[in-house]
């Protein structure tokens, strides 16, 4: 055990918490880690440490054991500077590179989880910047419903990042001949969805909820993919006629897609005097024509409000 060290999300199963948790904790530095390359790496005598000083109600910082001699010594220790950016869209892994690479003031720690439960994790305050694409059937709008519910008593700020389109994969002849949200009412078609908590479960659930239809009532509602790729996948693969989600990802697995909504891509941060830098930074990068022409390159991107405030408290 002396020179066996975990991934994060080995850590994150271990203790059978989300990987946002276990980045919060070694933010905090409760939880001592390591870097090699971009990947945290926190010890298994770290993590018992850690483990047996929670029973005892110890909650402070704690000072990581000295490696011992026949692991080498940890690539770069954790930092105050580390970020953790929630969502899962690649141009997050090219603002990430941007944060780091500038006068290397920041050290992005990715996470890829939902819209929703990223948004919960910002309120908790354990992450710095997450991303949403959340539709509300009411009001037609995306994002500011949500956040201005969920982030109560938080002065924030909201961002664009991209926008994209969002629809429906189907397979490369549209069999069924999907053409709108209602034609998922059609008989014997089969449905692969998104984990709760996804902007594209979201999107579907208000689809629905907007036709008076219940989710349970469609073949595979309750099959999930934990990703766009994932869900194209299985329609690719023929395990589902039909599913939810962005346009890149039906491009890269080679399916068809029926573009029916374009989706605005938000960052959100909160507003505390420690985050002014990274807030400065994160609007600079945004703004900048070198991050733009880059994320333009990707292609299927609207980048008509990049680097724009859509709202702030």
């Amino acid at each position: 055990m002396d020179d066996h060290s975990y991934t994060t999300e080995e850590v994150a199963r271990l203790l059978k918490v989300s990987k946002l948790t276990v980045y919060d904790l070694i933010k905090k530095e409760k939880l001592p880690a390591f870097r090699v390359g971009k990947q945290m790496r926190i010890d298994a005598r770290d993590l018992e440490l850690f483990k047996s000083r929670t029973k005892r109600g110890e909650t402070g910082k704690a000072a990581s054991l000295p490696p011992v001699e026949t692991q080498s010594a940890p690539l770069s220790s954790t930092a105050d500077n580390s970020i953790i950016i929630s969502g899962q869209d690649m141009s997050l892994d090219i603002l990430a590179k941007y944060l780091e690479g500038r006068e290397g003031k920041f050290r992005p720690l990715r996470s890829y989880v939902g819209s929703l439960n990223s948004l919960f994790s910002l309120f908790k305050e354990e992450c710095d910047i997450v991303s949403v694409h959340l539709y509300d059937g009411e009001s037609g709008e995306y994002n500011l419903p949500y956040i201005k519910h969920v982030l109560t008593g938080h002065d924030y700020l909201v961002v664009n990042l991209i926008r994209r389109q969002a629809g429906l994969y189907v397979s490369g002849d549209n069999p069924h001949n999907i053409q709108s949200w209602a034609d998922l009412k059609k008989s014997g078609l089969r449905l692969i969805n998104r984990e709760k908590g996804a902007g594209a479960r979201v999107l579907l659930d208000e689809q629905l909820r907007i036709l008076g239809v219940r989710g349970k009532e469609l073949t595979g509602y309750d099959q999930e993919e934990t990703s766009h790729l994932g869900v194209a996948g299985a329609v690719r693969s023929n395990r589902a006629d039909v599913g939810v989600g962005i346009e890149k990802a039906a491009k890269i697995v080679g399916i068809g897609f029926i573009p029916l909504i374009q989706e605005r891509y938000d960052l959100v941060l909160l507003k505390k005097p420690e985050n002014q830098p990274l807030i400065d930074q994160t609007l600079a990068i945004l703004q900048s024509d070198t991050f733009q022409r880059e994320i333009q390159s990707i292609g299927d991107y609207d980048l008509t409000l990049t680097g724009q405030i859509m709202y702030e408290t």
